[in-house]
């Protein structure tokens, strides 16, 4: 994590919004942030060559390039907003520490924004949020998939005939859309919008995040049937009992209610497109639940990963390819 001095990290939202009220301290952050050794370099050819231009508080690099200036934000997922930092910090705290979400609409309020740039700012922040998978899990895994999607009888009559008639199905019954997981008991999860419940998939995802060997534990779905060749893999069987010694999937059925509580609750409705992104924020604040500085950990866990990340809003709606495109277009 980045070291800070010890009065200068905010502890609470009330702190946070005070202290990034002012340009020098989100400077002093950001610097900290980007270039903790204290030496500011260019995002675009690594120079150390720069100086800083006080009134229009930005850097210009002196090495011969077609971008010599670039400010705080350049680089990172604040790049070409015309906002301040002073709202994007807090932005950034309330996503990373409710517990449940914030949605645009309390963004919007908040921060005195309108709603549609603060759902493109809550969007860019949950790419901050992702988390490459470096390593893999072991010792006790769990693994288990969900359906994720309202019901039917609750779908606008239009929506409705689609799905009797056959069109716009997605993958999972009823139209649902399938999220699958895998944790490590006392440590992380691992979640991602599958196309099928079908051994293929399951299998891959199990291969790819959990290490052989391990005791991996999960339902009765005959998908993940062959496992046992490579992990020691015990099946509890819902429809009997949810748990049988040691044998249980609970740690993941409370990452589901977590998960749930959020896109029913929070969100209410959520696209299949961008799915993927609201499952990246919840497994976040899952497994940082007990960082031990707390909100202020989070906070500077998520702003430490918001350089080379970039989310336009063309590619954001859809007009141009993700780099991580979902399985329900």
């Amino acid at each position: 994590m980045v070291q800070f001095p010890i009065m200068q990290i905010p502890k609470t939202l009330q702190q946070a919004v005070q202290y990034f009220s002012s340009y020098e301290n989100c400077k002093e952050f950001m610097v900290a942030i980007r270039w903790p050794d204290g030496n500011v370099r260019c995002p675009q050819c690594g120079s150390e060559k720069v100086a800083y231009l006080e009134r229009a508080r930005r850097w210009k690099c002196y090495q011969k390039h077609g971008s010599p200036k670039f400010t705080l934000k350049t680089g990172t997922i604040f790049e070409d907003s015309p906002l301040g930092l002073d709202k994007w910090l807090p932005c950034v705290w309330l996503l990373t520490n409710c517990k449940n979400g914030i949605s645009s609409w309390e963004i919007h309020r908040a921060l005195g924004v309108t709603q549609k740039t603060a759902w493109f700012m809550l969007h860019r922040v949950r790419l901050a949020m992702q988390s490459g998978s470096l390593g893999k899990l072991g010792g006790e895994v769990e693994v288990d998939e969900t359906f994720i999607g309202g019901k039917a009888r609750f779908m606008h009559k239009d929506r409705k005939e689609r799905r009797r008639s056959g069109k716009g199905k997605a993958p999972g019954p009823e139209g649902k859309a399938i999220v699958a997981a895998v944790l490590q008991r006392g440590g992380k999860v691992r979640a991602q919008v599958v196309g099928k419940r079908k051994k293929k998939e399951l299998h891959a995802l199990v291969r790819e995040n959990v290490e052989a060997g391990s005791a991996l534990y999960s339902d009765d779905l005959r998908s993940y049937d062959g496992l046992e060749a490579d992990y020691a893999h015990q099946v509890i069987d819902h429809a009997e009992a949810y748990v049988r010694g040691n044998v249980h999937t609970n740690g993941l059925e409370n990452f589901w209610s977590l998960l749930k509580r959020g896109l029913h609750g929070t969100y209410v409705s959520v696209e299949p497109f961008h799915l993927f992104r609201y499952i990246d924020e919840q497994a976040f604040r899952y497994n940082e639940r007990q960082d031990e500085q707390g909100d202020s950990g989070r906070f500077v866990s998520v702003m430490s990963q918001i350089v080379g990340r970039r989310l336009t809003w063309n590619r954001l709606t859809g007009k141009q390819p993700d780099h991580r495109p979902t399985l329900l277009n």
